[in-house]
């Protein structure tokens, strides 16, 4: 091979690599693929970081509220996809990526912001809930769901079930003087490692039901609490 030949080669494999590198389907391509899901669960993704700076300026009760907008929008987009069968692993890393601020990041700021007696406890409780949360996304986005007969079903405690522990404890927490930031962790962080396990979190009428009474009994309390200035 002559030494004449070298700079046209390299020059052509640049020129590739450089073509490669701004092909339309990489980066702004990526929004050709969203599907109506996806733009639900980005509306779920405002919701849920309207909510995490509403929590940081502690309008707790506020931050709440508009928490349960992106549950309310993270539970349409699945239903969507569902009813036009447009279900898909990239769906699924989209809704997956979306619940880590909805359920993850606002559950974790909750217990900061409202009830953590030290900042050492907000450390330990929020990296509990977002690394084995986030753990348990990645292997969902990775495996999906689990099928037993006609019902199919979450493997380990979802990042929703968490999330009411936050709640469940901080609600606990208004109602109940003894019960503090430092008893409060105690079943959060518990509740953590449930999220990698094997556990079968079955998808049925009455525990969607049982879910949407717990949120609006707590939606109830905050809305009271924002619009009397109570709890």
């Amino acid at each position: 091979m002559s030494d004449s030949f070298l700079p046209s080669a390299v020059s052509r494999r640049v020129a590739a690599q450089a073509e490669r590198r701004w092909d339309s389907s990489v980066g702004m391509g990526l929004l050709g693929r969203l599907t109506g899901a996806d733009y639900l669960s980005l509306v779920a993704l405002f919701f849920a970081w309207t909510s995490a700076v509403l929590l940081l300026q502690e309008a707790i009760h506020a931050g709440i509220v508009v928490m349960f907008g992106a549950f309310l929008f993270d539970k349409l987009d699945g239903y969507y996809a569902r009813k036009r069968g447009i279900s898909s692993p990239f769906g699924r890393q989209v809704d997956s990526f979306i619940d880590v601020f909805a359920y993850l990041v606002t559950g974790a700021l909750l217990y900061h912001v409202a009830l953590s007696p030290t900042l050492w406890m907000s450390v330990v409780v929020g990296f509990a809930v977002l690394s084995f949360g986030g753990l348990r996304l990645v292997r969902h986005a990775s495996e999906g769901f689990g099928e037993s007969g006609d019902t199919s079903y979450y493997v380990g405690w979802t990042v929703v079930h968490v999330n009411f522990v936050v709640l469940a404890a901080f609600y606990l927490a208004l109602f109940v003087s003894w019960f503090d930031g430092w008893l409060a962790a105690v079943p959060i962080v518990a509740a953590c490692p449930l999220m990698v396990s094997g556990y079968k979190s079955f998808k049925t009428t009455v525990s969607h039901a049982l879910a949407g009474l717990f949120v609006v009994v707590a939606l109830a309390l905050s809305c009271l609490a924002v619009f009397t200035g109570t709890l």
